[in-house]
């Protein structure tokens, strides 16, 4: 079951409330798991239970996206505001130094929460902030176009897609590599999720300046890559084990960018592997 908790963070104006839905479940030591833009903690939920077997899982919904409220004005959806943010969250539920795993935006948060020293180990699957211009600019237009088409699309319709293989292929394929495997209920509610992300804009407008371009010392770092990945390719990864030289580079043969779906087994044991 989601849980939400309100904490406040200093801006430019202030302090801000900020309220973040999340569900936490299993026992052992932390483990914080950060979505991707346009997505929602549902997209751990192949993983959880295997997860939540040796680990106290907290799935968050990011602010902006899922059940979470974007960030209160005053609070930019950006790096800089959003580690801080994550920070006093930790905080909020009494954790410290959890381990964390993050998927596309979520990735790059866990790796810069990692350099802060707010977490105990990262594992970052097909991380942002490892693209040159002109993949960057490719990824934010097939970004647009999905929460376009996620717009334009009415309920109804959406229904009846997720309910077929190929309806499920249309709707989800840039990001999964086998999105038959996804259940029509689950791809009816990560589109919606698409649709309402409250942040998806302010979130998208903060990132052209962004890049990864800094080690994250002292933390054991987990960066894999699904060899299938249609909208970070998994070269980026290369360039990732260049700035992060002491960071262990796996391939998820098979899986697309969002890999949790494609081979929850093996995601599960790099997150494990990593955290140990």
């Amino acid at each position: 079951m989601a849980s939400t908790v309100s904490f406040t963070v200093d801006s430019p104006r202030g302090l801000r409330t900020v309220e973040v839905s999340y569900e936490r479940t299993g026992m052992g030591a932390p483990l914080v798991l950060l979505h991707g833009i346009g997505h929602h903690r549902q997209a751990w939920d192949p993983v959880l239970r295997i997860l939540a077997a040796e680990r106290d899982v907290i799935a968050v919904d990011l602010p902006g996206f899922g059940a979470s409220p974007a960030l209160p004005h005053g609070l930019a959806h950006d790096l800089r505001t959003m580690v801080p943010v994550l920070g006093s969250f930790f905080e909020a539920l009494g954790v410290v130094r959890p381990h964390v795993a993050g998927n596309s935006l979520g990735g790059l948060f866990a790796l810069e929460l990692g350099r802060e020293g707010l977490a105990r180990s990262v594992t970052a699957l097909s991380p942002a902030g490892f693209w040159t211009p002109s993949e960057r600019r490719y990824a934010f237009g097939v970004l647009r176009a999905m929460r376009g088409a996620a717009l334009a699309m009415p309920m109804p319709l959406i229904e009846r897609l997720a309910r077929s293989s190929p309806g499920r292929t249309a709707l989800t394929s840039t990001i999964y590599a086998r999105p038959g495997r996804r259940s029509p209920a689950a791809v009816v509610s990560e589109t919606v999720a698409l649709r309402e992300a409250t942040g998806f804009r302010r979130t998208l407008e903060a990132g052209p300046g962004v890049t990864f371009a800094d080690d994250v010392p002292d933390v054991p770092v987990t960066i894999a890559w699904g060899s299938k990945d249609r909208l970070l390719p998994r070269r980026q990864g290369i360039r990732a084990r260049h700035v992060i030289p002491g960071a262990r580079l796996v391939r998820l043969p098979g899986c697309g960018h969002v890999p949790m779906n494609d081979d929850p087994a093996a995601v599960a044991r790099v997150v494990l592997d990593t955290s140990r």
